[in-house]
């Protein structure tokens, strides 16, 4: 049961206890299955949801150990997670284990397995010699559609008499939810990766915009100074004074677009991430940018980059496009969630002519971006603007 890159035995996920796994009638139990899946689903990462899943599963079925492994192809797995066993355990255990004896004959069956005593099977084969004895057995592949995304597999009941066909009913039913889980993560994972494309492109059109415009025109003012220098010194002084303007101009826009792709380092927690960036803000441009925050940091660590994000986001429109003289940033917890706000007192605009009314983003200003982005976590994004009267952008994310 050796995962790759040190993977680790995690907390006991709020709201699964063992006792839960202990189920006397079906109305316990799918309550137990329910508990699980919410577990499971509330992750969105691919290898949190296989850890969920595998603390969830020896939790629900009282197994003191369980694995959850994911196939490569080239005959060992992209992930093999495991609960149970101890760090001595793992570093005398060894490399990971290939698809092979009984991992294999689960990867390539169509039905659990179920037994009585593991080291009876002919299959049972190639486990290294500092492996924990393993006894009762039950594995279940988890499978999308003829697809198979892994296996998960339980030994050693706590109980006595091993696992039984309710054990095995109730993994198989938890296997096929787990399976949903991890093609929703999968999903997530890529569509973040297709937002940073996004991200990237959006941020060279407006380097190329901004910055590349101002040169050309600076390019063209030099110009124009050279040739009047010996005829008309006066306009010379003012065609070079333009020149400064806009070389200061595009080393503004350059400096903003640079900073803009700097990733996000938030290894301080999003609330001293947040103030850091916007003390830079601050000082790089002439509108006031202040920040207030009130609670520690609460959010797991996706859902800080996203906030972050958005704050970005947000803090670039107020100082590129509404020409505010003052931006408030506050991060607060109100109700049982966290709410982000930047708010600004520059030229706002009408929601309804840009099709945007009750703050549906749909384009310009990056404001759809900012939309899927809190979708992504489960939050809320609203905006509240109208012309002459600034912009209020506020994101809500449930704890």
């Amino acid at each position: 049961m050796r995962a790759p890159g040190g993977t680790r035995r995690g907390t006991r996920e709020a709201g699964m206890t063992t006792e839960e796994g202990h189920c006397g009638d079906q109305g316990a139990t799918l309550h137990a299955v329910s508990s699980a899946v919410l577990a499971v689903t509330r992750h969105l990462s691919v290898h949190e949801v296989l850890q969920v899943i595998v603390r969830a599963a020896a939790q629900l079925l009282d197994a003191r150990y369980a694995a959850l492994g994911v196939p490569d192809d080239e005959g060992s797995f992209a992930e093999f997670v495991v609960e149970g066993v101890s760090d001595e355990e793992w570093e005398r255990i060894g490399p990971l284990p290939r698809q092979h004896g009984m991992l294999a004959a689960m990867l390539h069956g169509d039905t659990p397995k179920r037994l009585r005593d593991i080291r009876r099977e002919p299959e049972f084969e190639g486990w290294p010699v500092a492996h924990p004895v393993l006894k009762d057995f039950l594995g279940v592949p988890i499978r999308d559609g003829d697809d198979v995304l892994g296996i998960v597999f339980l030994a050693n009941k706590r109980s006595p008499g091993g696992f039984t066909q309710d054990d095995e009913d109730l993994l198989t039913l938890f296997a096929a939810h787990a399976a949903i889980a991890m093609a929703n993560a999968r999903l997530y994972e890529h569509n973040r990766e297709l937002t940073v494309v996004a991200e990237r492109t959006r941020l060279a059109q407006e380097l190329h915009d901004a910055v590349a415009q101002k040169l050309f025109s600076l390019r063209l003012t030099a110009r124009t100074a050279s040739a009047l220098a010996e005829r008309d010194p006066v306009r010379t002084v003012r065609e070079l004074e333009q020149v400064e303007r806009l070389a200061a101009e595009a080393l503004a826009e350059l400096r903003a677009v640079i900073f803009e792709l700097r990733p996000a380092d938030l290894a301080d927690g999003l609330v001293a991430s947040l103030r850091k960036h916007i003390e830079v803000l601050d000082r790089a441009h002439e509108t006031a940018v202040r920040f207030t925050a009130e609670g520690a940091d609460v959010l797991p660590d996706e859902h800080e980059k996203v906030a972050y994000r958005i704050a970005q986001e947000a803090l670039y429109n107020a100082l590129r496009h509404a020409g505010a003289s003052a931006v408030d940033v506050s991060l607060t917890i109100d109700g049982g969630q966290v709410v982000l706000e930047v708010a600004d007192d520059g030229s706002g605009f009408d929601l309804t002519e840009r099709g945007q009314a009750n703050g549906d983003a749909q384009g310009g200003l990056g404001l759809a971006s900012m939309r899927d982005r809190a979708c992504s976590i489960g939050g809320a994004l609203t905006i509240d603007a109208a012309p002459g009267e600034g912009t209020t952008v506020r994101l809500e994310v449930p704890l």
